[in-house]
């Protein structure tokens, strides 16, 4: 597995490239978190007035099952609600999940903001076919990508 420093500066040269589309650019940068780290899934939702979108996600081939929901819901609701990371080890016992894969057995749903009281602004959510999956390690690491997301989060 790659080191946290390898791939937090392959994300930094995402950001010094020419700027490409916004999504387009949210899509790498997701696209290398999750090779890096062996996820199964990962995706990228921005957060607005009363709503949680999906901006992207990876691999492309496994779209969520829920693109738009409201702010009140699923564990990307709770995690607005609390400004917190939510991991959970077996989604099957927590009934907040939203199924967004039905292979998935554990998430990581960390909140994107800039600074630590500012307005959550997107979510970046882990999933893995394998319960407790995530460790401290991968929350560590996925909150450090969310800073560097933030900077060119709009």
């Amino acid at each position: 597995m790659e080191t946290a420093e390898a791939v937090i500066s392959r994300i930094k040269g995402v950001l010094t490239e020419d700027p490409p589309e916004h999504v387009s650019r949210l899509r790498r940068i997701a696209e290398i978190i999750r090779v890096a780290r062996g996820y199964h899934w990962l995706g990228l939702y921005e957060v607005g007035h009363g709503e949680i979108e999906a901006l992207t996600w990876t691999p492309e081939e496994a779209p969520p099952a829920h693109p738009r929901f409201p702010v009140t819901e699923g564990l990307c609701g709770a995690v607005v609600k609390s400004g917190e990371t939510v991991v959970v080890g077996d989604i099957t016992k927590d009934a907040r999940y939203l199924t967004t894969l039905s292979s998935t057995r554990s998430e990581i749903i960390v909140p994107i903001r800039r600074a630590p009281l500012a307005p959550i602004l997107g979510l970046m959510d882990a999933a893995s076919n394998r319960e407790d999956y995530f460790t401290n390690e991968d929350r560590a690491f996925l909150e450090q990508c969310s800073t560097i997301l933030a900077e060119i989060w709009r």
